[in-house]
């Protein structure tokens, strides 16, 4: 594996965290807004 792989694999490994923190956020955010929400009910 060349060095260019290898950063061009470290970006695409990043690029799919980020993407999946902001989906798990998302869900966080998801849960609190229906929990807040069945509680007002």
């Amino acid at each position: 594996m060349t060095p260019e792989d290898q950063e061009a694999f470290k970006r695409r490994q990043k690029g799919r965290n980020v993407a999946l923190a902001l989906v798990l956020g998302f869900f966080v955010v998801l849960f609190y807004v229906l929990t807040f929400v069945k509680m007002g009910d």
